[in-house]
């Protein structure tokens, strides 16, 4: 038996353009093992992929689609050859950089566009013996900036006469909310807070609730689309909640699933919030809040 492994030096796994990516391919075999070389691939991609409602209208975005290389590069490893009996270590040192005319992207788990950074390692065996391979994603942050996030304050008021996108106002029950968000752009590593006062309202309420939502567009000259997913959901009030009571919102951004909004050419990935009330009959009424997300 034999496996093959890759372990990077750095536990976090994070890097900035321009590290170095620094590991070690370990081998490992009970007696010798002949192979036809090993080879280790660093990738970088954007991967787009179109939302069903969108795929019969957009038939021009297939050529588009196609994955967006952001950095490749190429390590032979260990030549043809025979690893002995037991533990092999090869250390391998690559540099963290785009190729010429692209941009590294922090690295993003999204619904319909995704950038995700790659080491991949294929053991070559003869004809009768299966090839080995591992891969191993690690993650990438931009580097920090002298610029940073300056609180943007929002304060609102929501009203059945201030939603705009509700089509029967009329079996909405009379309320009034207010808060504010201490700022629409915000560094992705510090929390989203702010608060809400129910003031008045005719009927109970259930529950108040704030959602983190990406908006994804993918596109080309011929035209976009954009669709916007549920990130995570927070109640930060259940039960019909006293009024005047100001009530406090704290949400944190989940790892991965968030970015610093990003806008390019093929793609953007920008965020909103969305303050929800829903009334004990089970109406809900929804305000919404594009923010910026930063890395400082």
């Amino acid at each position: 038996m034999a496996t093959l492994d890759v372990r990077l030096k750095k536990v976090n796994k994070v890097y900035k353009e321009g590290d170095v990516v620094a590991g070690v391919v370990i081998i490992q075999s009970k007696g010798d093992l002949a192979h036809q070389g090993v080879t280790l691939l660093m990738e970088g991609s954007v991967n787009l992929q179109l939302s069903a409602k969108s795929v019969g209208v957009f038939e021009a975005f297939y050529n588009s689609l196609k994955p967006i290389l952001l950095l490749h590069y190429t390590l032979e490893v260990a030549k043809p050859g025979k690893f002995p009996n037991g533990k092999t270590e090869i250390p391998f040192e690559v540099p963290l950089k785009a190729k010429s005319n692209k941009s590294l992207y922090e690295t993003y788990h999204g619904v319909f566009v995704n950038i995700q950074y790659q080491i991949k390692v294929d053991m070559k065996r003869s004809l009768l013996n299966k090839d080995l391979n591992k891969q191993l994603e690690f993650i990438v942050e931009y580097k920090e900036t002298e610029d940073r996030a300056k609180p943007k304050p929002i304060n609102f008021t929501i009203t059945p006469e201030t939603l705009t996108n509700l089509k029967e106002k009329e079996k909405v029950p009379k309320f009034k909310a207010r808060g504010k968000i201490d700022s629409s752009l915000l560094c992705i590593t510090k929390p989203l807070t702010g608060e809400i006062v129910l003031e008045s309202c005719e009927t109970g309420v259930k529950s108040i609730e704030i959602q983190l939502v990406r908006v994804e567009t993918c596109g080309c000259a011929e035209g976009f689309a954009k669709d916007a997913t549920e990130i995570q959901n927070i109640q930060i009030a259940d039960g019909d909640i006293m009024r005047g009571l100001p009530i406090p919102i704290f949400m944190i951004f989940p790892r991965l699933f968030t970015c610093p909004t990003l806008t390019t050419s093929n793609f953007k990935v920008e965020f909103e919030v969305n303050v929800v009330i829903i009334f004990q009959d089970d109406h809900l009424v929804t305000e919404n809040f594009p923010i910026k997300l930063t890395r400082y």
